[in-house]
């Protein structure tokens, strides 16, 4: 999961930032509200984290120029004004969700968790195709019942195939659920991290549509 933190306390972020990264979470951070409609335009994330009170601009603006824009990203504001009519213009201009601070890390993951799967029109928790299980909570995964280990690279890129079964991903979009800003990226990385899910999932698991990308199959429906 890519992550967008938006946070100009440095205690608050770097706290939330390492926390997320040992869920292995992909991590950007900004602190100045002017980044972030310039972020989310031209990069991928999977949901942003958002504070209200930012410098260059607040965080109910940006939500709202976000969601005027039409980008769907989910966004769950994460600020410390717990007055209802704050909760009520952060929810009605468009935040999946609202934290107040101090907030436990396991319940915002749980959030997150959560705004992810409504963005995808999932109720289950847990995805169950091609005789595989996945639990994205614990993102553990069982093949006919049997626990199948995968590295947090292996198991970035299966997660960002198998929530949209059907769905290509190229191996650039691939690549930005897995780097941050700054990070090094080896040329065949992809392809060596498919390589291995094949091998633990099943060779199919994963096809290769030439020259455009990947994907996860879908089911086919029960005759």
């Amino acid at each position: 999961m890519r992550v967008l933190l938006v946070e100009d306390d440095a205690m608050i972020g770097d706290s939330i930032k390492i926390s997320l990264m040992r869920d292995n979470c992909i991590v950007d951070w900004v602190r100045d509200g002017r980044m972030v409609e310039t972020a989310v335009s031209t990069e991928h994330f999977d949901l942003v984290l958002l504070d209200l009170g930012l410098p260059g601009k607040s965080g109910l603006e940006i939500l709202r120029g976000l969601r005027q824009k039409r980008e769907s990203v989910p966004v769950i504001v994460v600020t410390a004004r717990d007055a209802v009519d704050d909760r009520i213009k952060g929810l009605d201009s468009g935040a999946d969700d609202y934290v107040v601070k101090p907030f436990d890390m396991d319940e915002l993951s749980a959030r997150m968790r959560s705004a992810i799967r409504r963005s995808t029109g999932r109720a289950e928790p847990d995805i169950r195709l091609h005789g595989l299980r996945i639990s994205p909570g614990s993102r553990e995964i069982w093949r006919d019942g049997v626990p199948v280990y995968l590295s947090g690279k292996e198991y970035a890129i299966f997660e960002a195939l198998v929530i949209r079964p059907g769905n290509i991903l190229s191996r650039d979009q691939l690549e930005e659920r897995l780097y941050g800003w700054g990070d090094e990226l080896d040329s065949n990385a992809i392809e060596v991290h498919i390589h291995a899910i094949r091998r633990k999932l099943g060779s199919n698991i994963i096809k290769n549509v030439r020259g455009v990308g990947y994907l996860v199959p879908k089911e086919k429906p029960a005759e």
